[in-house]
C-alpha cells in the first residue's frame, strides 16, 4: 500500500513541476520578448524621436513599467492565493500574461495611429506585469510545496529554469527572424513571436487544469486557518525577512536586464556586433542555463541556499569587468565567452536556490503573498530600471562600459551580504528556514 501511495506521489509532483516549468516558460517567454525588441524595434514603431537615446530610453520605460506593475500583481495574487489557493491564480495569471501579449502583436505603430499607439502599448505592457506578478510566486510555490523537505531546492529550482527556456525561446525566434530584410522585420517579422504566444497558452492552460492544490496548503484550508488578510500579517511578522530577501535579490535582476537585455543593444550599436549574432549568443547561454539552474538548486540542498547564493553574488561581481573587456573588443569568440560563461553558468549560482531561499523565509499561510512581494517589489530598481540606468551610465561614461560594470559590481556587494545574513541569522526564516544546515 505504501508504495502504491508513493508511486501517486511521484506521479503528482511530476505533473505539479511539469505543469509550473511550462506555465513559467510560457509568462517568461511572453515577458522577455518584450525586453528583446524594446530597444531595436518598439524604440523605432511606437517612440518615434529626432534623437535615439531619447527614443530608445521611452522604450526602455515602458519596459520598466512592466516591473512597477508586477508587485501589484504579486499583492493581489498573492492575497487570493494564500486565501484561496495557488492552482486558480496560476490559472488567471496565465491568461491575463497571454492576451497582453498577443495584443502588443497586432498593435498599429504610431505611425499608424499616432500618439494612441504608445499609450495602449503601456496598458498591455501593465497587464503583462500585473500578469506576471502573480505567475512566479504561484509556480515555483506548486513545486516547493509539493516535495519533501530536503528536496525544495532542486524542485523549486526546476520552474526556475522556465526563465532560461523563455529567454531563449523569446531571444532565438527574435533571432530567426531577424534574418528577413529590415524592412520586412520591423514591418511584420517582430510580432510572430508575440502572436505565436497564443498557442503556448493554450497548452499551459490545458495541463494546469488537470492539478491538484498544493497538499500544504490544502491543510491549512481544511483546518479554516488562513490569514485574514495575508498581507498585513506578512509585514507585521516578517520585516527582517521582507528587506534581506529584497536586497538578496538585487543582484539577480541586475545582472540578467544587464547581460540578457541591455547587453543584445550594447554590441549591436556600441560595439558593432551584428545584431542576430547577439541574439544567438544570448540564446545559447539561456540553453545552458536551463541545465545549470537545477544543478545549484539541487547544491543549495546540500550545502545551504544562503550560503550558495552569496558565493555566486561574490562570483557575479568577479567576472563582470572581464565580461564588459571581452565584449568591448567585438571579437565573436570573446563575446560569446563574456556572455555564455558569466550568465549561462555563474547567475544560475543564484538563481537556481532563490526560489527555494525566498520561500523558505516564510510561513505558508503568508508564503505566496511573502515571496512574490519579495521578488516583484524588489524587481522595480533591480530589474525595470536596469536598462535605463545602463544606458544613461553609456552615455556619461563616452560609451564605455565601466561605469555599468561598476554598478553591477555594488549590486552584487549588497546581495552577498544579504544572503550571508540570512545564513548567519536563521531565526530571519522564522519557523520555516530549511538548507542543509537546519
Amino acid at each position: 500500500m505504501a508504495k502504491q501511495e508513493q508511486a501517486v506521489s511521484d506521479r503528482d509532483i511530476s505533473r505539479v513541476v511539469l505543469a509550473s516549468v511550462i506555465g513559467a516558460t510560457i509568462e517568461w517567454y511572453d515577458f522577455f520578448l518584450y525586453g528583446v525588441v524594446a530597444g531595436i524595434v518598439l524604440n523605432k514603431l511606437f517612440f518615434p524621436a529626432g534623437d535615439p537615446f531619447i527614443s530608445t530610453m521611452l522604450a526602455y520605460a515602458t519596459f520598466a513599467v512592466g516591473f512597477i506593475a508586477r508587485p501589484l500583481g504579486g499583492i493581489v495574487f498573492g492575497h487570493f492565493g494564500d486565501k484561496i489557493g495557488r492552482k486558480s491564480m496560476l490559472i488567471l495569471t496565465l491568461m491575463i500574461m497571454g492576451l497582453a501579449t498577443v495584443l502588443i502583436g497586432l498593435l498599429p505603430t504610431y505611425d499608424q495611429i499616432g500618439v494612441a499607439a504608445p499609450i495602449l502599448l503601456l496598458v498591455l505592457r501593465i497587464a503583462q506585469g500585473i500578469g506576471l506578478g502573480g505567475e512566479w510566486g504561484g509556480a515555483v510555490l506548486m513545486a516547493y510545496e509539493y516535495a519533501s523537505p530536503a528536496r525544495r531546492g532542486l524542485y523549486a529550482s526546476l520552474p526556475q529554469a522556465g526563465l532560461s527556456i523563455g529567454l531563449c525561446l523569446s531571444s532565438g525566434v527574435v533571432a530567426f527572424m531577424s534574418v528577413l530584410p529590415d524592412e520586412d522585420f520591423l514591418s511584420w517579422g517582430w510580432r510572430v513571436g508575440f502572436i505565436v504566444s497564443f498557442v503556448l497558452v493554450l497548452v499551459g492552460l490545458y495541463i494546469r487544469l488537470r492539478i491538484m492544490e498544493t497538499p500544504e496548503f490544502a491543510k491549512i484550508k481544511s483546518r479554516g486557518a488562513e490569514a485574514k488578510v495575508p498581507f498585513m500579517e506578512l509585514i507585521a511578522t516578517y520585516p527582517k525577512n521582507i528587506l534581506l530577501g529584497m536586497g538578496a535579490r538585487y543582484i539577480d535582476g541586475v545582472f540578467f536586464n544587464i547581460f540578457a537585455v541591455f547587453s543584445i543593444g550594447y554590441l549591436s550599436n556600441a560595439v558593432g556586433f551584428p545584431r542576430t549574432e547577439a541574439l544567438w549568443v544570448v540564446s545559447v547561454a539561456a540553453f545552458i542555463m536551463i541545465f545549470a539552474i537545477p544543478v545549484f538548486g539541487w547544491v543549495s540542498d546540500r550545502f545551504g541556499r544562503a550560503k550558495t547564493y552569496a558565493v555566486g553574488s561574490f562570483l557575479l561581481a568577479l567576472v563582470t569587468y572581464p565580461a564588459f573587456w571581452l565584449m568591448s573588443s567585438g571579437d565573436p569568440f570573446a563575446i560569446g565567452i563574456a556572455l555564455i560563461v558569466p550568465f549561462g553558468i555563474i547567475y544560475a549560482i543564484c538563481y537556481g536556490p532563490e526560489a527555494a531561499l525566498f520561500a523558505d523565509l516564510f510561513d505558508a499561510r503568508v508564503r505566496y503573498t511573502g515571496i512574490s512581494f519579495v521578488y516583484q517589489f524588489s524587481g522595480i530598481f533591480a530589474s525595470g530600471i536596469t536598462p535605463m540606468i545602463a544606458t544613461w551610465l553609456l552615455r556619461e561614461n563616452g560609451g564605455q562600459p565601466w561605469l555599468i560594470a561598476g554598478y553591477v559590481v555594488f549590486a552584487a556587494i549588497i546581495s552577498m551580504v544579504c544572503a550571508i545574513a540570512i545564513d548567519r541569522d536563521k531565526s530571519t526564516a522564522g519557523i520555516v528556514y530549511q538548507g542543509a544546515e537546519g
